[in-house]
C-alpha cells in the first residue's frame, strides 16, 4: 500500500510556533493538569515541557497555558480557552492536510496506471 507522508507546523521568523509536539503537550496538560505529569506521559523532560509552554505563551501574545507554583496547596496548570481552540484548529487543519495528501496520492496512482 502506497502512502504519502508529511508533517506541518506553523513558524514565525524561523521559529516554530505550533506543531504536533506542542499540541500533544497541550492535550497532555488538559488530561494531566500538571507540567510534570504531562512531561512524563510524553517522555520529555520537565525543563523541555516548561520551555515549550513558555515559548507558546510568548508567541501567542497571551496565555495559552496558565501555571501556578507548587507549595502547600500544590501547583497546577490550566490550558486556557485560547489553548483549547488552538488544539481544535490544529487538529482540524491536520485532517485537511492528510486528506490533501491522500488526494494527491490518488492522482499519482492514476497517472501511474495510464
Amino acid at each position: 500500500m502506497r502512502k504519502i507522508k508529511g508533517r506541518f507546523w506553523i513558524e514565525e521568523n524561523g521559529q516554530t510556533l505550533l506543531g504536533e509536539g506542542r499540541v500533544r503537550l497541550l492535550e497532555a496538560l488538559l488530561e494531566c493538569g500538571s507540567i510534570s505529569a504531562s512531561a512524563k506521559k510524553l517522555g520529555i523532560s520537565y525543563r523541555k515541557a516548561w520551555r515549550l509552554i513558555d515559548e507558546l505563551n510568548k508567541a501567542a501574545g497571551e496565555g495559552v497555558v496558565l501555571k501556578s507554583s507548587g507549595g502547600k496547596g500544590g501547583g497546577g496548570t490550566v490550558v486556557t480557552e485560547k489553548g483549547t481552540k488552538l488544539i481544535k484548529e490544529y487538529r482540524e487543519l491536520q485532517v485537511r492536510f492528510y486528506n490533501f495528501l491522500d488526494g494527491e496520492l490518488a492522482n499519482i496512482e492514476e497517472n501511474l496506471k495510464s
